[in-house]
């Protein structure tokens, strides 16, 4: 799979740096240019090794990949980020392309409504049906949840609802730079404030505002760092070492130790938020990490 080279990286750092210092009367149009800036790096890494269906739901549309040669039996369900107020299907479709293509295995990739025209609880509405898609479409088989930023996040409300409501489990979640706790009481909000080359805590809280409306942020299902985690599967946790959520990924891994859960944590030092999105070289153990944990869950 084709990959940035180590020499590409100050310079992605300093166009992100540069795009974040930049003033923003409009918190989400300044995201939504970031996440198209990262859409055109994932574009790099795409082998069109999956065919694409776009399945109607409800209340929103998803994506459905299948490899040209499926060879895991088990289905990933992609929930893309973009702090619940950006993020397209067509944003969704490219890591969902890599992921389909990497692990061999069908990748379903709802574009959840998002705030503030549907703040909470609709993304978590949109995820919940997505995945009672998957357990009637491919009924018996086992399902993963990925997800980067936001969509980490709802990985984790999606699984703590799934529990709630005695409904199969998936079999593993992997978040990258997860998005867990939208009260931004992380330390690395302050000590990472300047290292961060994409996020502010400003324009988290502006997010937090949109997406929860009239809801308390520390609801846990908002904010699963504080849900009851007991009974989740195993977790594989990935967050860049500058980025100032590298608490939230902290905390949830240690949140997920104490629950009973297994949680691996990676902190790659000197990069940025959801960095695995980027198919940095330097970092090509992590996605072969997920690639092999997806696939070894999913037989």
């Amino acid at each position: 799979m084709p990959r940035i080279p180590d020499s590409m990286i100050p310079r992605l750092r300093e166009r992100m740096m540069k795009m974040k210092q930049a003033p923003e009367p409009d918190p989400v149009e300044t995201e939504r240019k970031l996440m198209n800036f990262a859409g055109a790096a994932m574009r790099n890494l795409l082998r069109k090794g999956a065919v694409r269906k776009v399945i109607p739901l409800e209340h929103c549309r998803a994506a459905l990949l299948i490899p040209k040669k499926v060879s895991c039996e088990g289905v990933v369900m992609y929930l893309h980020g973009g702090g619940y107020c950006t993020g397209d299907l067509d944003y969704a479709s490219l890591y969902g392309e890599v992921l389909a293509s990497d692990t061999g295995a069908v990748t379903f990739c709802p574009a959840y409504r998002l705030a503030p025209e549907e703040p909470y609880p609709a993304a978590l509405d949109d995820a919940l049906e997505a995945y009672e898609w998957i357990l009637n479409a491919y009924p018996g088989k086992p399902v993963s949840l990925i997800g980067e930023s936001a969509g980490g996040g709802l990985c984790y409300a999606l699984a703590v609802k799934l529990r709630e409501k005695e409904m199969p489990m998936p079999v593993s979640i992997v978040a990258l730079s997860p998005w867990t706790d939208l009260t931004l009481s992380g330390d690395s909000c302050t000590y990472n404030r300047d290292a961060d080359p994409s996020l502010t805590a400003e324009k988290l809280a502006v997010f937090a505002a949109d997406y929860c409306a009239e809801t308390d942020p520390s609801d846990p299902f908002i904010s699963p760092l504080f849900a009851d985690l007991r009974g989740l599967p195993e977790s594989l946790i990935f967050a860049g070492g500058d980025e100032i959520l590298l608490d939230d990924a902290v905390r949830m891994q240690a949140a997920l130790e104490e629950a009973g859960c297994q949680a691996e944590l990676t902190v790659a030092d000197g990069l940025w938020h959801a960095y695995v999105l980027y198919g940095l070289k330097a970092r090509e153990a992590d996605s072969e990490r997920i690639r092999d944990f997806l696939r070894s869950r999913s037989q």
